[in-house]
């Protein structure tokens, strides 16, 4: 085996890829932002987890750029290297924010992927900007259940990282996050040892974690009639090694999407893109051109 030829990073997904790292106000919010692909391209716009940032989708980028697709990821508001206010960052807040993106860049129309509380914003803004809304990927989806063992267990480790962002603090979030452990890669848990290690982190780590407050949470997530409610498109991505809350969303919003279709991923966990990029992508340009699941 060639040990360089088997080596995975950030830059070895994104080496040939041209983007553009910058940061623009979106909405009076300072925020971190990657683009690739042609600016007249077709809009997707990449949305990560709790305390995440835009190099969750770096497997990704460069397929959805190649293909003609303008590809958007923030880092979303209190998250990443963005600003971070001094309020609870509910799912209201994270689509005001994506609304600001959008608006700042001209982006009308586009399609959105999410994981984990991305696909709770991607959600919450095909079902309430509909007008703005193309075809959505959902995975590892939030935003119907409310446990809170779940709850308990992202409040635990989250603040226990950012409190003492050591490498194995930092590290032991991703046992959960991703199931293979040659996926758990160096520049991964560098970079978010980085942002946790960020003052601002610390000063807002309750307000990253307002959803997994029960009743911040209840009052944010979506009834099954306006799961229901939501037109676009969806393709629903069921991660057989997730969490058993998320794995149960996936089924549950399947049978109230009025337009969806499933991409089965049974050896993967939280991050199935950043898994296995080898059968994320190009199912996920299937179904954005047209095809089904």
């Amino acid at each position: 085996m060639n040990p360089v030829s088997e080596y995975k990073s950030i830059w070895m997904w994104l080496k040939e890829v041209p983007f553009t790292q910058s940061f623009i106000d979106a909405g009076g919010i300072r925020t971190r932002l990657l683009t690739a692909g042609p600016d007249d391209g077709e809009a997707i716009v990449l949305l990560h987890g709790t305390g995440g940032h835009w190099e969750a989708y770096a497997p990704t980028i460069g397929a959805l750029a190649g293909a003609g697709y303008r590809v958007i990821a923030p880092d979303l508001v209190g998250n990443g290297f963005s600003g971070k206010p001094g309020y609870p960052y509910t799912t209201h807040v994270y689509v005001r924010h994506l609304t600001g993106v959008l608006d700042a860049l001209g982006v009308n129309k586009t399609n959105l992927a999410g994981m984990s509380l991305g696909a709770w914003v991607a959600a919450r803004f095909a079902l309430e900007q509909p007008e703005r809304t193309r075809k959505v990927i959902l995975m590892s989806p939030a935003g119907l259940l409310a446990r809170a063992s779940n709850m308990d267990r992202i409040k635990r480790q989250r603040t226990a990282a950012v409190t003492s962002p050591e490498w194995d603090t930092i590290k032991a979030m991703f046992d959960h996050l991703i199931a293979d452990e040659d996926n758990k890669i160096p520049d991964i848990i560098a970079l978010r040892q980085s942002i946790y290690r960020e003052p601002e982190t610390l000063a807002t780590i309750d307000h990253i974690l307002a959803l997994q407050e029960r009743d911040t949470r209840t009052a944010n997530l979506l009834t099954s009639d306006e799961w229901r409610s939501i037109q676009a498109p969806v393709l629903v991505v069921a991660s057989g090694k997730d969490h058993a809350e998320y794995e149960s969303t996936s089924r549950q919003i399947l049978r109230l999407l009025p337009h969806s279709g499933v991409l089965e991923m049974p050896h993967v966990a939280h991050w199935p893109s950043f898994e296995d990029p080898e059968t994320f992508n190009p199912a996920a340009l299937k179904f954005l051109s047209g095809g089904g699941a």
